[in-house]
């Protein structure tokens, strides 16, 4: 089983990342964090790379719901998204399986909570 699911489009990083945070946005997500490793990669270890962000998403009706569940899932939220330059103009989006990360926890009412979320992610990257 794969720990996530992916989409390239055939639009630069800005775009994508727009698009992504707009998805995300209509399937009821909003971005808690945004880590820019290109520019934290500069700062800190004094190396290019290519652009790439990770957007961790959460929608709080559902973190709500699996922390009810299961309080220490917490530790494995908020959901993260990636956003990264595939070359030739391409970009790349992945977002995390959360049916695949919440397997390390033994609570079926969590996994339950977790193929919505898992539904609602697929469906943001399907529609980029």
């Amino acid at each position: 089983m794969s720990y996530y699911f992916s989409k390239t489009l055939s639009v630069g990083f800005d775009e994508a990342l727009r698009r992504t945070t707009e998805a995300l946005k209509q399937a009821g997500f909003g971005i808690v964090t945004e880590i820019d490793l290109k520019s934290t990669f500069k700062a800190k270890l004094g190396i290019d790379f290519r652009e790439y962000r990770i957007l961790g998403a959460c929608n709080p009706a559902l973190a709500l719901k699996a922390l009810q569940v299961e309080d220490k899932v917490g530790t494995m939220l908020p959901c993260n998204v990636v956003v990264q330059e595939a070359g030739d103009g391409h970009t790349e989006i992945a977002a995390i399986d959360p049916v695949s990360s919440m397997q390390a926890i033994d609570n079926p009412r969590l996994k339950d909570a977790a193929h919505e979320v898992q539904g609602r992610l697929r469906q943001v990257i399907q529609s980029l």
